[in-house]
């Protein structure tokens, strides 16, 4: 098992707050929780509302994420938006972290449309900084990507992040994503202003050779 190297590996991205979280999630039709060696994974509940917010309130972990709860209340509207494509890692009973999973069409000419649906799935992790450092959040990702490809049968998994994200920038190279492009200053950064973003993807032939 690789290890974490950093206290804080910051989710890479998340839904932007207005997106509709109403239709049918892909994460339905899969059996929950999943265990790995050391954790659980399972769907998201307004019953953690609280645990998350002990870690995502902090600096430095909602630094590179794509929204900064300005209090309890923001949270819970922020939270009650993402039911749809969040799961919470635990370890040992106490949610140490979140994952997103957003199974996406990819895109197509009209003719073909319909081939693309749910062909593609978005990631993004967040973790808790006193339990970083042990490999939790590799653990936890590349059990997401295993069943986005075996179970959920998508051809591919992106992920983008702020091009001085490091430790989500290593996170997903040690998973053996593939990092495609790296675009100057087109992602406008709260405090830092506008500054560089990168992509990776993984497709499913590719994580299919490496097991």
């Amino acid at each position: 098992m690789t290890d974490d190297t950093q206290t804080d590996d910051t989710q890479i991205t998340d839904a932007q707050p207005g997106e509709s979280q109403t239709a049918p999630a892909p994460l339905d039709r899969l059996a929950w929780p999943r265990r790995t060696e050391r954790l659980t994974l399972r769907r998201v509940t307004m019953a953690d509302e609280a645990a998350i917010w002990e870690y995502r309130r902090l600096e430095e972990v909602s630094r590179w994420g794509s929204w900064l709860p300005t209090d309890r209340a923001d949270w819970h509207e922020i939270l009650g938006r993402r039911l749809r494509d969040l799961l919470v890692i635990e370890l040992d009973g106490r949610v140490v972290g979140d994952l997103m999973v957003r199974v996406e069409d990819a895109w197509a000419q009209r003719e073909v449309a319909e081939d693309a649906r749910e062909q593609q799935a978005e990631l993004g992790w967040s973790l808790s900084p006193d339990v970083g450092g042990q490999g939790y959040a590799t653990e936890a990702v590349r059990e997401v990507l295993r069943l986005c490809f075996e179970d959920l049968k998508v051809r591919r998994v992106v992920a983008e992040a702020f091009a001085d994200n490091e430790p989500s920038l290593r996170l997903a190279e040690r998973l053996g994503m593939r990092r495609e492009h790296h675009a100057v200053a087109d992602a406008l950064h709260r405090d830092l202003g506008w500054v560089d973003s990168v992509g990776y993807a993984l497709l499913a032939h590719e994580w299919a050779a490496r097991q």
